[in-house]
């Protein structure tokens, strides 16, 4: 993990806003914080920005796996419908969807027979905080996968 620094000026830092954003669409973003600094004469945004680079250690140099192919049909249309619900959830909370749950995440959920937030803890990755936090998103309408 990498953390970057911006210090955006509230008047005339249209550029290096500009800057910002390029960096954004350009790194796998794992956190951002944001502060108003007020000084006598001039305010600015400064924003901290923790990212991995691409290419980098971790999940990035994993090879794709098509699910599709990996899991039967039945299977699969239910990890479909849990990224539905994942993507739905994401946009909600302004966060990528792979901060709610990865793809293998949602695959190992797509193939429990009963879900429910003592079986999701079971799926290697999905912890207490996931649980607390998006369970009631997909338990909700886990009986009509």
């Amino acid at each position: 993990m990498q953390i970057k620094l911006f210090s955006i000026p509230i008047h005339g830092g249209e550029s290096i806003g500009e800057d910002l954003n390029a960096f954004l669409r350009s790194k796998k973003i794992l956190q951002v914080e944001q502060h108003l600094v007020s000084l006598q004469d001039a305010a600015y945004w400064c924003f901290a920005v923790r990212y991995l680079e691409s290419g980098g250690p971790g999940e990035l140099n994993k090879p794709r796996i098509d699910y599709k192919e990996v899991l039967d049909e039945a299977t699969f249309a239910r990890f479909s419908k849990l990224r539905e619900i994942r993507k739905k959830v994401a946009q909600e909370e302004a966060i990528p969807a792979y901060a709610v749950f990865t793809d293998e995440e949602l695959a190992g959920l797509a193939q429990l027979e009963k879900l429910t937030a003592e079986t999701m803890r079971s799926i290697k990755g999905i912890g207490e905080k996931k649980v607390e936090r998006y369970a009631k998103y997909f338990i909700e309408t886990g009986t009509t996968l």
